[in-house]
């Protein structure tokens, strides 16, 4: 085996992260690679998760990067501790004349192209976790390492949510049986789902543990009707320590799907085996549901998952950038944050795409950068544009304080003066509304938003020396551009 070089490593890493941006992760950096065999590039990962979404997300542009960089044609593998080869490789690749071609045998390019389907996933107990027996079924969903309880960020709307995920994957059985989250898209549910199967994973790599849509069970339930095959798909969910299931509340209006997860429900709940269940909305407000289902959903926990508050959208901007291995700055995580109110799914939909505009016009992360990437129209010809950015800018620099301060919860007539008059300037001189603006200024809300507005008016009206400050700030930013 050769012994691919340091060098070439660190460009194969950098190629990805230039051209492929978005599936790029911080723990990239802890990949090794252990070395080149017959055109089979072989990389060292630590657990089965991160080989799982590397082999089904990541795969083809790791064979890019791996050619670009040796020139030659090479497919990559990946490996866990327990399936790394016990040979040691022999000696280096350094340089392009050194480059080992592929030997034209059918194995290695099969390895680089088809050795897994790309819409199912699956750890196999004689890969990964051989001497565990783990047992992860084929048609499930694929669990990402991003969705992880350390990368999870708890707020006023999710931090139930979160302290009974994280009991479940402690006490399976024991702790809320059934678990069931509901909230909109994007809000975290199956962020909490793979966070509950990756923790028990890791506690208990032998726990069989099954985790699939409910579009996914539907399916599978009517093909094994057709083919005669009902023993199987009991079997097969009926057997688990684990059972996880996303977006239960497509089983509205199927009679057949759901008297059979009826019988699988009670089934595991009369074996203290652990059940968890997501939906867009509460268990109650499923339409077509059997009335013998809403009451089993309801007999462990029924919790929800609101939208994040402003301060919370910050912490996700913050912990979606750093799985990236970003460094974004403040003023563009604020940027986000502001613009963003829904939910974290957008929020990370924003960062890849600043991410890729960055990578692509080889320009640094910026405030501008930002608003360009998220379509924030450019100022016109001769007209200067007056945003809140602008506006926070000039302030910062008339009083001499940080963006931080005024974000912050001090009330200091140091930071309280200036930060009435950001959000003054900023209902004169744009469209955000009343909380957009609060929200912007550390998450107040439209309230706090119109005392401040009052009170820089009235204090304009009554002391001159004041309302002379005020206007010395507007004019920073309300110059006539130059020709």
């Amino acid at each position: 085996m050769t012994k691919l070089d340091s060098a070439l490593w660190r460009d194969m890493i950098d190629h990805l992260r230039t051209r492929h941006a978005p599936i790029c992760r911080q723990w990239f950096d802890d990949l090794q690679p252990l070395g080149l065999d017959g055109g089979l590039l072989t990389i060292h990962t630590d657990n089965a998760i991160q080989k799982n979404y590397l082999q089904r997300q990541c795969r083809e542009q790791f064979n890019e990067a791996a050619q670009a960089t040796t020139g030659a044609l090479v497919a990559v593998q990946f490996v866990t501790p327990d399936t790394m080869p016990t040979k040691m490789p022999a000696r280096s690749l350094t340089s392009t004349s050194q480059r080992t071609e592929p030997q034209p045998s059918g194995s290695s390019a099969v390895v680089g192209t088809s050795s897994a389907p790309t819409q199912s996933t699956t750890f196999e107990s004689t890969t990964a976790y051989n001497n565990t027996k783990s047992a992860i079924f084929e048609d499930e969903l694929i669990l990402s390492p991003d969705y992880s309880f350390e990368n999870f960020v708890t707020g006023p709307g999710n931090d139930l949510s979160y302290a009974a995920a994280t009991a479940v994957s402690n006490q399976l059985g024991n702790a809320y049986n059934p678990l069931f989250i509901h909230g909109g898209v994007g809000l975290g549910k199956t962020h909490l789902l793979q966070a509950i199967c990756q923790k028990v994973l890791h506690d208990n790599p032998g726990a069989q543990i099954c985790y699939l849509s409910c579009e996914t069970f539907v399916n599978q339930f009517l093909d094994c009707v057709q083919k005669g095959q009902m023993s199987s798909f009991r079997d097969r969910y009926r057997h688990v320590d684990l059972l996880v299931i996303d977006d239960i509340q497509f089983l509205a209006n199927r009679d057949r799907s759901q008297e059979e997860f009826f019988h699988t429900f009670n089934a595991l709940y009369q074996n203290t085996k652990q059940i968890v269940l997501s939906s867009d909305r509460a268990p109650s407000e499923i339409p077509q549901l059997e009335e013998r289902l809403v009451s089993r959903f309801g007999w462990g926990l029924v919790t929800s998952v609101a939208r994040p508050d402003y301060e919370t959208r910050l912490a996700i901007v913050r912990a979606k950038a750093q799985v990236r291995g970003l460094d974004l700055p403040d003023d563009v995580i604020c940027y986000i944050a502001t613009r963003i109110d829904s939910n974290a799914r957008e929020m990370e939909g924003a960062i890849t795409t600043i991410q890729g505009h960055a990578a692509l016009q080889h320009k640094p992360l910026d405030l501008a950068l930002a608003r360009k990437a998220l379509g924030e129209q450019e100022p016109v010809a001769g007209k200067a544009q007056i945003t809140l950015q602008v506006i926070i800018d000039a302030v910062t620099r008339y009083y001499n304080v940080r963006l931080g301060d005024l974000q912050s919860k001090r009330r200091h007539k140091s930071i309280t003066e200036p930060r009435q008059i950001c959000m003054w300037l900023a209902r004169k001189h744009t469209r955000f509304s009343l909380e957009e603006i609060g929200g912007y200024f550390g998450g107040r809300d439209h309230t706090t938003v119109m005392h401040s507005i009052r009170t820089v008016e009235s204090r304009m009206s009554m002391e001159q020396t004041y309302a002379q400050q005020v206007l010395a700030v507007e004019s920073m930013f309300m110059e006539p551009s130059e020709n």
